[in-house]
């Protein structure tokens, strides 16, 4: 399958991170005005990233069909982490990762990977009031330590 094909067949959008993307689900439940869960598709094609930003929920991204992903965080405290998001477990990658409410976070492919599709689940659900991207002189001056990351998905 051609990123154009997936993209056609999950009628997906693009996404103001990057990417592109389809709400698959949100609870009708709710709590404070806020739906329980949320869940998309989320297709990064090959010379994309997922800008760096954060959230006030934890989300899960799962890996479905591709290549493998860098998902790059910057936690509050300055510490920086990336794990590789793929098919292979032999090779490090794993199929699902958390990443915390209120972390800094974005995606990258890894070298030759076409494109990605992966799932991500919010809970509480995903709000775009709770969407934040980070810019890029903010960010290099709050987490220095983190400059080569932050120039790559910023």
């Amino acid at each position: 399958m051609t990123t154009e094909e997936l993209i056609k067949l999950y009628a997906m959008k693009p996404h103001p991170e990057g990417g592109f993307y389809r709400e698959t689900y949100r609870s009708r439940a709710a709590a404070g005005g806020r739906n329980l869960c949320t869940a998309i598709y989320f297709l990064l094609p090959a010379g994309a990233k997922s800008r760096l930003h954060r959230l006030g929920s934890d989300e899960i991204w799962h890996f479905y069909l591709g290549g493998p992903i860098t998902v790059g965080q910057i936690f509050p405290d300055g510490r920086e982490e990336r794990v590789a998001l793929g098919p292979d477990p032999k090779a490090g990658q794993v199929q699902q990762h958390a990443v915390p409410a209120g972390c800094w976070f974005g995606a990258y492919p890894a070298p030759g990977t076409k494109y990605a599709l992966v799932g991500c689940t919010v809970a509480p659900g995903f709000d775009f009031a709770d969407f934040e991207i980070g810019g890029q002189a903010a960010l290099l001056k709050e987490f220095p330590g983190s400059a080569e990351l932050i120039k790559k998905l910023a």
